[in-house]
This record gives structure tokens, sequence and C-alpha cells, in this order.
């Protein structure tokens, strides 16, 4: 009835990229190398791509050439939704998955001694996302053609990837399939009975016609059953329903655990005997270092979740107990996302700059903030191992690994078998000109240029070091005429995707922030970017930082950069050298194969509908409640369809416009 580990693979796919484009520039070059490198068993090699070159595209080519499962790590959930669409994109025939931390609000746990204040933990699931992290697991065991874009929390504990394997279901047409069996294995696995409305993970049986939703996709699968046989597997779509000789039928279906940690009933006991030996442990080392306050708010934590664990196999921070629940030793990894990978697969880290700085972080950050909670008395010493991994440990499960960067970090550089430059872009774009003036009179300087361009319909962007200068400006700016307004990290996320949204449209020219860089424009509009106070050294005026924001211009054929210093500061010199040796050999290729640049053409779109965002308060509501029902059933519609372009901005503002309908119905029915 369930798949046994070992026979997991059903899918045998070849990925295929889509013939939509073809490779151009330095990409034919930089694929054959790169190709080239993993066939010759390098196990670091970094694609050094200057921005708009497409280095997506490049690493997508060599997958297909490759062949190997591939995690691609991002350093955040709106970069990681980005690269899994174009994905998506280049491969509509294969198994392209998203994997991102599934809180929507996350306040960990924490204690702080000097003020005796404990912080519970506090979590704000998004369902959505939680559906396609099962998706990602469920294809990573059924299938080989899996490509899973991933931010940093692909290195935090994950259920055992053999236990969640062996407990896949797998049905088919014609399998006899016992009624009671069935109804406790699945409530094993986390799943919930229920005779309302059906969501994932959970079932609902009625006579011979059994259904579940299964975690990882929004569907029904129907079980219509005779004599203890399956006849027929039904696929129906929940928001259709059931169509006779319309909804479609399957000869076999794959069902995933509900949940990710499952411990099934022989492995309980004996974790439950693990945990209550360690309790006993350290109760007794509270009692002998006089600690009974500890002592007494442990026990009453750990029994209360142990009452839970033997009642339901669940409890509330039931990671904390995973090193026993999966039989670990001390001290040794957890399980993650990687492994649930085969042993030869690719490992893509994009804009490594940034990323690998994180991964190296993550421990250290946990490790400190558990060590308080286990000294004093709210978690047992082994909540120390429900952990994300130590980079050493990151390090060895990845296997071969490609970096991408326009500006590769010291870490990249030092372990590559081979650096790849990708600097002509397929558009014929060139780095953007550098003019360097003082930064003494930096405002009244730039004022002028800003003016020009605005006169020939031209956008601007303009770096600060801080958010009251960054305010500061964009008031005295708007003083002088200047259509403006700021970006810094105080401004909401919907808020910052209307304002860049605006900048292209042409409702404001010029756009003043601190580390614009950061916010992953695309913004062909922008022709000129200025960059203040360019000679104070510091993370925002380092070479890499300077590099990065000197690609915001380079989307436009008139990009010019303004740096303002008035000493030439070593990160200075580095990337106007860096950028210059750029241009050099972009403008000898266009020079020599006769391309004559244009700047990229993108449509403007509203990211979020702006009609959609209007405060609900300000809608009259039906009178009928059926009709109240209609209008909350088509947006609960499109917040799936949202949630599944992985637009989660739109589908946050729709959950809401959702939630605040319910209530307003609520009180006016």
């Amino acid at each position: 009835m369930h798949l046994k580990h070992g026979g997991l693979i059903a899918f045998m796919g070849q990925f295929q990229i889509t013939k939509t484009f073809q490779p151009d520039g330095d990409q034919p070059k930089a694929i054959k190398a790169l190709v080239e490198g993993l066939n010759y068993g390098y196990g670091n090699q970094t694609l050094l791509g200057v921005t708009g070159s497409g280095k997506t595209f490049t690493v997508a080519n060599v997958i297909e050439k490759i062949g190997k499962p591939t995690l691609y790590i991002a350093h955040n959930k709106t970069l990681a939704a980005q690269l899994c669409n174009e994905l998506r994109e280049f491969f509509p025939g294969n198994s392209v998955h998203y994997f991102v931390s599934y809180y929507d609000y996350y306040q960990p746990e924490a204690y702080m001694p000097i003020t005796d204040t404990y912080i519970g933990k506090e979590a704000m699931i998004n369902d959505e996302i939680d559906k396609l992290r099962h998706a990602a697991t469920t294809a990573l065991l059924t299938r080989n053609d899996v490509i899973v874009v991933a931010s940093v929390s692909c290195i935090y504990g994950l259920g055992a990837p053999e236990v969640y394997a062996e407990n896949i279901f797998h049905f088919k047409a014609g399998d006899k399939v016992d009624r009671s069996k069935f109804v406790r294995k699945l409530v094993e696995l986390q799943f919930k009975r229920t005779s309302a409305d059906l969501k994932r993970g959970t079932f609902r049986l009625r006579g011979d016609n059994w259904e579940i939703m299964p975690p990882d996709r929004e569907v029904i699968y129907n079980l219509e059953l005779e004599k203890g046989k399956i006849k027929t597997i039904y696929e129906i779509d929940p928001v259709k329903g059931f169509q006779k000789e319309k909804t479609p039928t399957l000869s076999e279906i794959y069902i995933a655990p509900a949940r990710h940690f499952i411990t099934p009933l022989p492995e309980r006991e004996r974790a439950i005997k693990a945990i209550e030996a360690e309790l006993a442990e350290r109760l007794k080392y509270f009692e002998r270092e006089g600690k009974l306050l500890e002592a007494e708010r442990l026990e009453r934590r750990t029994r209360g979740d142990l009452a839970m664990i033997r009642e339901i196999g669940y409890c509330n921070g039931i990671e904390n107990y995973s090193r026993h629940l999966s039989g670990r030793r001390a001290g040794e990894p957890p399980e993650t996302l990687l492994d649930y990978f085969p042993k030869d697969f690719l490992t893509v880290i994009d804009e490594s700059h940034v990323t690998v700085p994180q991964l190296h972080g993550m421990y250290e950050g946990d490790a400190s903030r558990k060590k308080t909670l286990i000294e004093f008395g709210f978690r047992l010493p082994s909540a120390a191992d429900n952990r994300p991994l130590m980079f050493p440990e990151f390090e060895s499960k990845v296997g071969q690994v490609i970096y991408t960067s326009a500006t590769p970090g010291p870490y990249e550089r030092r372990k590559s078998n081979q650096i790849v430059e990708q600097i002509i872009r397929p558009t014929g774009l060139v780095d953007p000109e550098i003019v360097i003036r003082p930064a003494r009179g930096q405002v009244d300087d730039l004022i002028p240029r800003i003016k020009e361009r605005v006169d020939v319909k031209e956008r601007v962007l303009v770096t600060t070091l801080t958010k009251r200068m960054a305010e500061d400006l964009s008031s005295y700016l708007e003083e002088q005429g200047i259509k403006v307004t700021y970006l810094h990290s105080d401004v909401k996320t919907l808020d910052r995707i209307r304002i860049l949204t605006n900048l292209r449209r042409g409702n404001f020219d010029v756009l003043v922030g601190v580390n614009l860089l950061r916010e992953g424009l695309d913004l062909p509009e922008v022709s000129l970017v200025a960059i203040l106070d360019a000679d104070k050294e510091g993370f925002l005026r380092s070479e890499t930082s300077l590099i990065q924001t000197i690609g915001r211009a380079s989307r436009n054929v008139s990009g010019q950069v303004l740096i303002y210093a008035d000493n030439i500061t070593g990160s200075v010199k580095r990337a106007v050298d860096e950028t210059e040796r750029r241009r050099k050999i972009q403008i000898e290729y266009n020079l020599r194969h006769g391309i004559t640049p244009k700047t990229i053409v993108k449509k403007i779109t509203d990211i979020v509908p702006v009609e959609e965002i209007l405060n609900l308060e300000m809608k009259p509501l039906p009178r009928s409640k059926a009709e109240i029902k209609k209008i909350i059933a088509g947006k609960e519609k499109e917040m799936r369809e949202a949630a599944s372009r992985l637009d989660f901005e739109l589908a946050a503002v729709l959950r809401d416009e959702i939630k605040a309908l319910s209530k307003k119905a609520g009180k006016q029915f």
C-alpha cells in the first residue's frame, strides 16, 4: 500500500530546455567551459557574469547538458521566486520547485536572563509555501528531472528523508485496500479526518468513496472502491468539483505524509524513552546545582510535550526533539533538504557574494540563542541539535558547486578550480560610463544632471549613506521641482513594489535610496546612477557594493554613473578599474561584430493591481450573504493562482482582503 525506500524514482526524465531562446554573447563560451569543468570533476567553479548577461540562462543550459538534479540557492525569498519562475519558463516539461521558509512571521523562542524575559515562539505559517515545500521533497523522491530553487532555509532541519520516503503512499487502480489499516496509517502520517470541506492534509470517507487532499497539491484524489479494491481514481479540482465524464482519472497516485516530521509508532516509543532518560539526567544536574526553578520548568514543559507525542505523534516545537526522533547521536548534523537529493547532484549558489556569508553565519546565531534556553531549563540539551548545518557540514553534502555573481567574494575565488567570465551581454549593452566628481557641493552638481535626464524621459537613481539623508535629499529635490521619492528598509514591501512600478511609468523621475543594490532592481528606464559620498569606506561603499550599484545603469544604452568623492579610495579605484576593463572588452566585441547596443525594452506591469489594494472599508458590501460568499470564493481562486505563480505579495493582499470580507460579513449578518 505504500512506497518502499529504494524503489522511489517513478519518473525517469531528461532535462529539456525550451528552444525559444538561444545562447548568445559570452553565453556559449561560458556554457562550454562550465560543462567541461563539471566533466573534469571540478568541485567548485565560479560564473563571473556582469549584470544583464543572462547568468540564469547559462546555468539552465549547463543543467540540461549535465542532466543532474539541481539545488539552486538564492539569498532571499523574492529572488528565489524570480529564479524559480525563470527556470519554469526554460524547463516547461521538467519539475522545477520552490523551497523557502514557510513562515510569514517568525519570532524564535528566546530567553533574556538580565531582565528575566522569556519570549515564546510565535509563527504564522504560509499554507501555500508549505504546499510547495512538500511538492519539492515529493518530487525529489519520485523523479530525477528536478530543480529546487531554495533560500538558505535549505540548511535547516527537516524530517528524515528515509522515513518520509518509506511512508509515501502509492495507490494503483486494482489495488486491494483494507479500510481500517488505511485510516490508521493516514492518522499516523498526520492526516486529519474531516466531514467538512477538504483542505491539504485531510481525508474523508463516505462508504466506498474515499477522498484525500495531498499536502503538495490543491487537488482531491477520489478513490472509488468495489469489493475492497480500488476501481477508479479520480483527480478532482476542488473548485469545480466532480464533473461526470469530464473529471480526469488516473492509473496511479503518490501521496506524501502530511508533515515532514513524522515518527512511526515503534520509533516513537524508542524516542520517548530516550527523551525521558535525558530529562532524568538533566533534572539530576539541576538539583545538584540547586537550580530548582530550572528543574521544575524543564520537567513541566517536557512532560507536557511527551504526553502530546504519545497521544497524536506531534507537539508544538517537536523539532526540538528531532535528534531523538531520528535516532541521531549528539552533535551529528540534522537531516535537511540536501539529504532528499540523490548522491550525485549539482548545486548552484546565486549571488554568491551575499549567499555564502549567509550560509556561514546561520549556525552561530542559532547556537547562541539555544545555549541560553538550555542553561535556564527551557529546553533539553538535545535541542541544540535542532539547528542549521555548520558551513563545513554544508560543504561536505553539496558535491559539485557553481557560484554565480558579478562580484565573487574571496571564498569563491579561493575555492574555485576555474572562474568563467561572462562579460558580453546578448543585447550588446556595455557597462555604464563612469564620471568622478568632487563630493563637496555634490547635490548642487547633481541637480542639473538630473534635469537633463528628465528632459529626455529617463530615470535616475541616487544612493545615500543614511535613511535620514535619503529623506532630506528627497525633500530638497522636491523643492527644486523634481518629481522624487525615497526607498529604504522602513518602506513596506507592497509600498516598495508600487514605488518601483511608478518610477518605471514616469509618475516620478528620481528614486533616492540607501542600499538600492539590494532591491534586485531591473529598471531599463534608469540611465543615471549617482553615488553620493563614495569615498566613505564601509559596507555600502565597498568594491562589491560599488560594482553592484554601477550595474543598475547597465540596462540602458545611455547609462552613466556619477561617483562623488573627494578622495579616491581603494574600493573606488578597484570598482572603476574593473568597470573600465569590462567596458573595453564589450566595446571591442561590439565593433568586431557590428553590434549596435539597444536599451532593454521591458513591459511595465502592476505587480499588485492598484484596485485590489483599495481599502475594503471604502467598498459597499452586497446585501446578500450568497453574493459575499461568491466574492470570497473568487478571491480565494485568485489567491491560489497568484501563489502558484510565486507572486506572494499579491497572494498576501488577497488573503488579507478575504479575512476582512469574512469579518465584515460576520458583523453584517
